[in-house]
């Protein structure tokens, strides 16, 4: 019966292939979204709430960030059971009516999935450490050894040895992350035919797709000191779309920090062979110190950035798709960090958006991000990330002073994505009528959603209008991209062509009037967007940004 709610989906869009390439997704964090009981935690009945809203703006489908039950050491991160919801957030009815009511909406919800590893509170995980003959014991990684002497000396990602002993068995597991989640073999069919009746179960229920955490370390060879990209993990990929992705018309997103466009080009094979597009950080990372942590900031290289995009938008064309996106739960917020959080807030907000709307791929809004939500500036005892929290305590015993410390904090900390949404100028911003588990950003009486809905010069409907543009012109879709004024240290412009058509996007990425570096638009050119109401011929104010639209390219 479920499977009925993406057929209704279907049926409305009018196609039943690659529904995704023309569609807009939106990231929510459910923690932060919409409160509806009051105890300062969003949960999925005030997702429900607010489906009206995100229907207006648009998007096709909600990535919920992990609702399945956890022990949240890791915010979620950690499963203790695939196939049921965390308390925190509601229950699987509540899960399963925001799946049919989504779809009322034209609404698909992708689920956030995490297959490298489950939480040590996993039943699996719970006999697997009872002893060596156990079933489940090898649904793990394991290597023998002697308490005190480590495997080898591999670290895991959030500090410490990856390995942890276990008196029961006299075995080490292996973890990547924290502790609490030991990693799966994945060389163990049992368990990878554990997983594929997982992923069926949820399809069944009308689950439009996946996001799948760090999928490129499912692989791993951990005594050959091999995490990500192990020798069998396109082989695994391949098994796992097979057994459940091409079962149903699903879009999936790998998370895959080593990416390059080479190994793009196998995770999303337009044959539909393993998925449909993965994340990838090339660009995200550009604006820290090379070879440093996060933290170490460093001014943003801009022509690096422009030749990362154009690399990725034209190595992939054609045999591969992009995902577009600039905000998720881990980063800050893009108008703080490559925008003016101050005086040219919208202006730059708006630029963002159309620079990256334009281009080939999938685009990935999050919550806020339509809104030109930024970041905040908290004094430590506010924060509630444990990144943060151990990076300020680390920092200081290694002798950076406060301001360095909190300098970075206030840049790059998570909870910057992750304060509550403003809703309205109400108290807490609309979130909660409790107290909310982390502190509303204390701009939100100026930013928020009420105030923006029906503001046509708003940065939501500037979002608004790119997502029907996506919709309206094939060139969004295939057209070819080409990068123009690749040397000019201020202006990002590039086009999109196919057979009759051609998209023009011309960005002043900073806040300085420039000349307007083209010919006059003559009359084929159509303005799609702007970000200013009127525009200059002969110029480019701080932060402008156009979209033109030419549809004329077969009589020239």
């Amino acid at each position: 019966m479920e499977q009925k709610n993406c057929e209704m989906i279907n049926k409305l869009d009018g196609t039943n292939t690659k529904w995704w390439k023309k569609s807009v997704i939106y990231q929510i964090y459910p923690r932060s979204f919409a409160d509806s009981n009051s105890d300062g935690i969003g949960d999925l009945q005030g997702i429900i709430s607010k489906l009206d809203y995100l229907e207006n703006l648009g998007i096709d489908a909600i990535w919920l960030s992990p609702v399945c039950k956890s022990p949240q050491d890791d915010n979620g991160y950690d499963i203790s059971d695939y196939q049921d919801i965390d308390p925190m957030f509601g229950s699987l009815e509540d899960m399963e009516q925001l799946i049919q009511e989504a779809a009322k909406h034209h609404i698909r919800i992708i689920m956030d999935l995490v297959l490298n590893h489950s939480s040590d509170e996993h039943r699996w995980f719970q006999e697997a450490k009872k002893s060596r003959e156990n079933p489940y014991h090898d649904y793990y990684v394991w290597r023998d050894g002697e308490e005190g002497i480590l495997p080898n000396d591999m670290k895991a990602a959030f500090g410490g040895s990856a390995w942890e002993w276990v008196p029961e068995v006299g075995q080490y597991y292996f973890h990547q992350f924290s502790v609490k989640q030991p990693d799966l073999n994945w060389e163990n069919p049992k368990l990878r035919q554990e997983i594929y009746d997982m992923i069926n179960w949820w399809t069944e229920k009308g689950v439009g797709g996946f996001r799948l955490d760090v999928i490129d370390q499912i692989a791993k060879e951990p005594d050959k000191h091999i995490t990500a990209n192990g020798p069998r993990l396109h082989e695994f990929l391949r098994e796992l779309s097979r057994e459940t992705f091409q079962k149903a018309d699903l879009v999936t997103v790998g998370e895959a920090w080593g990416a390059t466009t080479e190994l793009a080009k196998l995770y999303s094979n337009p044959d539909n062979s393993e998925l449909s597009m993965v994340f990838q950080f090339e660009h995200i990372c550009l604006d820290q110190i090379a070879g440093k942590e996060k933290w170490d900031l460093a001014p943003l290289p801009f022509l690096k950035l422009k030749e990362v995009f154009a690399r990725w938008q034209t190595e992939l064309y054609g045999k591969g798709w992009n995902s577009l996106f600039w905000n998720n739960h881990d980063l800050p917020r893009i108008v703080s960090r490559w925008g003016n959080d101050g005086r040219y807030r919208v202006e730059s907000a708006k630029m963002l958006a159309i620079l990256l709307h334009g281009m080939q791929g999938t685009p990935y809004i999050y919550q806020g991000e339509e809104l030109g939500m930024t970041n905040v500036q908290y004094e430590i005892e506010q924060y509630r990330d444990i990144e943060t929290l151990n990076l300020y305590k680390e920092r200081l015993e290694k002798g950076y002073t406060q301001d360095e410390i909190m300098r970075s904090i206030h840049a790059k900390s998570r909870d910057n994505a992750r304060t509550p949404m403003q809703w309205n100028d109400r108290e807490n911003a609309g979130f909660t009528d409790g107290t909310p588990w982390l502190e509303v950003n204390p701009n939100y009486k100026e930013i928020h959603a009420q105030s923006q809905i029906n503001d046509t010069d708003s940065v939501f409907h500037c979002y608004k209008k790119l997502i029907q543009l996506r919709k309206e012109y094939p060139v969004f879709t295939d057209g070819r991209f080409q990068l123009l004024l690749e040397n000019d240290e201020n202006i990002f412009a590039y086009t999109r062509t196919n057979e009759d058509s051609q998209l023009l996007v011309v960005c002043n990425f900073y806040d300085k009037t420039l000349a307007y570096p083209f010919q006059k638009p003559d009359e084929s050119m159509n303005l799609l967007i702007s970000n200013y109401k009127d525009v200059s011929e002969t110029m480019l104010r701080p932060y402008e940004a156009r979209m033109y639209y030419n549809n004329q390219i077969k009589s020239k």
